[in-house]
């Protein structure tokens, strides 16, 4: 299906009504997953025209989002990331964790944005950040989906080395589903029960009763309800 490739018109109209001179494209990668770290990236690209073939992540083959996500790393000003783990999920909610990971992954640019475009409806970064939200942003801003790609290439090699040398997590097809809902990641619940890399605060506990003695609570209702939405595949 061809796609609008995405442009500088946000990055654009934030230097022009801000007077921001850095602006950074965040985007997020594992938000609905049942194992494994929500996964940041911020990137800074400057006004230059990016690499043919650039959008949302999710809209590439995994073979090309590998490519082109070596071609960025090397294109982008700056890029950083950061994670929050499956316990940080736990114990914060999805909400403060994606804060939590994107904030780790904004500091450790080496310069501090002036501005920040996030994907999506939410603000979940807040202040003192100064935030753009853009809807479907990982497909229309150039340096939300220079994130979104290297974000998901990371995130992905990442959880496939954990199926490959770590004991205990070859059965759950990390590799293949990286760490998403899946028949055979599924399968390899109801059989061994969760690993120390999911996320034990998760409905997907309800429906395995040998292990439903495991699943955590959260600290909060609040917090509870403000993680409801992550619970779905958003990135599968």
């Amino acid at each position: 299906m061809p796609y609008e490739p995405p442009t500088h018109t946000v990055e654009r109209s934030l230097r022009a009504t801000t007077g921001a001179r850095i602006v950074a494209g965040v985007d997020e990668v594992g938000r609905g997953a049942w194992a494994g770290p929500v996964t940041v990236c911020a990137a800074v690209t400057g006004l230059r025209r990016p690499p043919t073939g650039l959008t949302d992540s999710k809209l590439l083959t995994p073979k090309r989002r590998t490519t082109l996500a070596a071609e960025l790393e090397q294109w982008v000003t700056e890029y950083a990331l950061g994670d929050a783990s499956p316990q940080e999920i736990d114990e914060l909610g999805m909400t403060a964790a994606l804060r939590l990971a994107a904030v780790r992954a904004l500091e450790g640019l080496p310069v501090r944005p002036d501005a920040v475009i996030l994907d999506g409806k939410h603000d979940y970064l807040g202040s003192p950040w100064q935030v753009r939200t853009v809807i479907k942003g990982d497909q229309s801003c150039v340096a939300v989906a220079a994130a979104s790609v290297i974000a998901k290439v990371r995130r992905d090699t990442a959880m496939a080395e954990l199926e490959a040398g770590t004991e205990g997590c070859a059965a759950f097809g990390f590799a293949a589903n990286a760490g998403y809902p899946s028949p055979v990641h599924k399968a390899a619940l109801e059989e061994l029960g969760p690993t120390p890399y999911h996320r034990l605060s998760w409905s997907y506990l309800d429906a395995l009763p040998r292990w439903r003695h495991l699943k955590k609570v959260r600290l909060s209702a609040e917090a509870a309800a403000l993680e409801s939405g992550g619970q779905l595949g958003f990135d599968f």
